[in-house]
């Protein structure tokens, strides 16, 4: 069978369009393409978001820096890095094409999950390491637990709903690297914590596959739930696919 076509979003060298460069970390499309799914980088066109979405068999959003909050009505932090203006309008105009056509798959990594929620409504707190002791236990590749809440999550669940795994609500072994967080998940719910209290995933219960994740399954080796969640994800898209 034709693998599914799984659309990522890319960077911009230096956090800067001038640079007239984009980049993305090798890990997604290998980790996609090692899931059986078929990789594709999406160039950053706004006006060509709705027809990425509807080429596409589902989303992936990526990481990288951090929001401008201005464009949702808050100042941004003194030790922020931004975004570059055209990737958020980019992945802004992919979320509202995402909620036009709201069977297709989608999965948020890291900065990808922020925006899920901020699109959503939430907030986010803008540096952790202001009100967290724990804060670097979430910074440069560093594993650390979390806690899955929700037992009928696609954090866990086999895409279409065929069972929870064994580890539901149990502890599990993340890669994070962020010095921001959700704090809000506004519209969608909190499904996944570290044992900070510093939310890890969040979805939508009502589409089959719509969520984001804190941490980076991409780089997370062969650990059973960086590894299976990408498959559950590749997996979804296909079903989406064939109508089943």
């Amino acid at each position: 069978m034709q693998r599914p076509l799984i659309g990522i979003t890319v960077d911009n060298k230096n956090d800067s369009a001038t640079s007239n460069r984009y980049e993305s970390s090798i890990h997604y499309s290998r980790g996609i393409a090692l899931a059986g799914g078929l990789p594709l980088l999406l160039p950053q066109e706004p006006a060509l978001a709705e027809e990425y979405v509807a080429l596409c068999d589902g989303i992936l959003l990526t990481g990288g820096s951090d929001p401008r909050m201005e464009r949702f009505g808050k100042a941004m932090h003194p030790e922020a890095k931004p975004v570059d203006a055209g990737r958020q309008e980019f992945e802004l105009a992919v979320l509202a094409a995402l909620d036009r056509a709201a069977g297709k798959p989608a999965l948020g990594v890291c900065l990808g999950m922020q925006f899920m929620a901020l699109h959503a409504g939430g907030n986010l707190n803008q540096h952790l390491p202001e009100t967290l002791a724990t804060a670097t236990d979430h910074q440069r590749d560093n594993r650390h637990a979390i806690r899955v809440l929700a037992a009928d999550s696609v954090v866990l669940r086999e895409a279409g709903g065929a069972g929870a795994s064994e580890n539901a609500g149990g502890d599990l072994t993340v890669v994070s690297w962020h010095h921001q967080a959700v704090n809000d998940a506004g519209r969608l719910r909190t499904v996944a914590v570290a044992p900070d209290g510093v939310i890890e995933a969040i979805d939508d219960p009502s589409r089959k596959f719509y969520l984001g994740v804190q941490w980076h399954p991409e780089r997370g080796g062969d650990g059973r739930l960086n590894r299976d969640l990408l498959r559950r994800f590749v997996a979804s898209c296909l079903a989406g696919r064939s109508g089943s």
